[in-house]
């Protein structure tokens, strides 16, 4: 969960180490695009960003279950609202990510989290799951 400190510290550090010149492991997003990408999803946690819904592929109550619990691939798929297609200024995405992190793991997880656009309506401790795992995923794929 991100509201653990110990994940929050890491998360935090990892952060720091990626760079504009970083190169992907896998895929095809450059690190200002995975920045931006990370923030669209912890915005729309946090009620900043309202994507459209997303038709899950299976019922939601299974699907956030398989998502929360077994590991991702590389090259999973995404909210095509989610998906980077331009390019964007690394500091300026790598601050907004920091403050968006912050903010997020300072909320209670008692405190209903905005709906996914995928997975409906979660716990605040399914969401800190969730972002945990996904910022996980990406900064692996950038070799931090």
């Amino acid at each position: 969960m991100l509201h653990d400190p110990k994940i929050l510290a890491s998360v935090e550090s990892r952060l720091g180490r990626l760079q504009p010149d970083s190169m992907p492991v896998w895929g095809r997003m450059t690190p200002d695009q995975m920045l931006w990408h990370m923030n669209q999803a912890l915005g729309c946690s946090l009620g900043y960003v309202q994507p459209p819904q997303d038709k899950s592929p299976i019922p939601r109550p299974l699907f956030r279950f398989l998502v929360l619990n077994l590991p991702w691939p590389r090259n999973t798929p995404t909210n095509k609202d989610w998906v980077a297609r331009e390019r964007h200024d690394f500091n300026t995405e790598l601050a907004r990510c920091q403050k968006l992190v912050a903010e997020f793991a300072a909320r209670p997880l008692n405190q209903p989290p905005s709906p996914h656009p995928m997975f409906g309506q979660m716990s605040g401790r399914e969401q800190s799951r969730l972002h945990a795992k996904h910022l996980d995923h990406h900064l692996k794929q950038f070799g931090v």
